[in-house]
């Protein structure tokens, strides 16, 4: 049980790179002014429908080929466009992992809210700001890719523009918050999904890589359905694939309470016929 409370973003499923449900407008003609595209990206990458539901089966790799197996379902309620959220992520396989239960409530002008249910102990713990950048349930992806990073805590400026892609580098307003120095994007001119976000270090190094592999559109919005964060130093990653994936479900967001931390929505979370 160690292994999940170890050190576990992103215009995704960020994140991406993270979460995994992910959309956006056709564009007529290039962007130039950077903060709509990153505007643009995040509702792409985290708002699109008013809710939605997938299935997520994550394969980690460590650095020597060893491989673990973790299948979890995601649930999201937008409180508003480009607001407030909630995720709530429910844990089945493997058995050291059952009915763990992650929640954020995401927030646009604080810190968000996140907590852990750990079964075993029947122990609701807190996860604070200052771990957000932590390894998620021992993957390569971290909690803050699960949920997305803030836009408001970067600083985001136009490299260069191709036929394919808006290439940006951000920068943290706080460096001392996070563990890298800067990250560039490569958003998709037609869906507006970040396809690729490379981290550097103080250094100038090159050591995390979020991918985003494969784009399906569902119910009209472009989708990632699998996407993948690479540990360039360690030579491990972890790839993620979403299935039975649904929008506008018509979630409450009463489903997003403590209480359901260790009484999940097992209707919300039973596969839709």
């Amino acid at each position: 049980m160690k292994t999940l409370l170890q050190r576990v973003n992103v215009l995704m499923l960020g994140a991406l790179m993270a979460t995994p449900l992910m959309s956006a407008p056709l564009q007529a003609a290039d962007l130039t002014d950077v903060q709509q595209i990153v505007d643009q990206a995040n509702l792409a990458s985290y708002y699109q429908g008013k809710d939605g539901r997938s299935e997520v089966r994550m394969l980690i790799t460590d650095g020597q080929g060893r491989e673990q197996l973790r299948q979890f379902t995601i649930l999201r309620y937008d409180v508003a466009d480009a607001g407030d959220q909630y995720f709530y992520v429910a844990f089945s396989r493997p058995a050291d992992v059952r009915d763990t239960v992650f929640m954020v409530a995401k927030h646009v002008d604080r810190d968000d809210d996140r907590w852990l249910y750990l079964p075993g102990l029947d122990l609701v713990k807190r996860i604070s700001a200052g771990d957000k950048r932590t390894s998620f349930v021992g993957s390569h992806f971290f909690y803050e890719d699960v949920s997305g990073r803030n836009p408001a805590e970067d600083n985001f400026e136009l490299i260069s523009t191709d036929d394919s892609f808006y290439h940006l580098k951000a920068t943290p307003k706080d460096p001392a918050s996070v563990e890298f120095a800067s990250y560039t994007l490569a958003v998709d001119k037609h869906t507006m999904l970040p396809m690729k976000i490379e981290y550097t270090d103080a250094g100038g190094k090159l050591y995390r890589r979020v991918e985003a592999l494969e784009v399906k559109e569902i119910q009209g919005y472009p989708t990632v359905i699998s996407n993948k964060v690479s540990d360039l130093r360690s030579g491990g990653q972890t790839l993620m694939q979403f299935g039975f994936m649904k929008y506008d479900i018509g979630l409450d967001e009463s489903v997003f309470s403590e209480r359901s931390l260790r009484n999940p929505p097992r209707d919300w979370l039973r596969r839709p016929q």
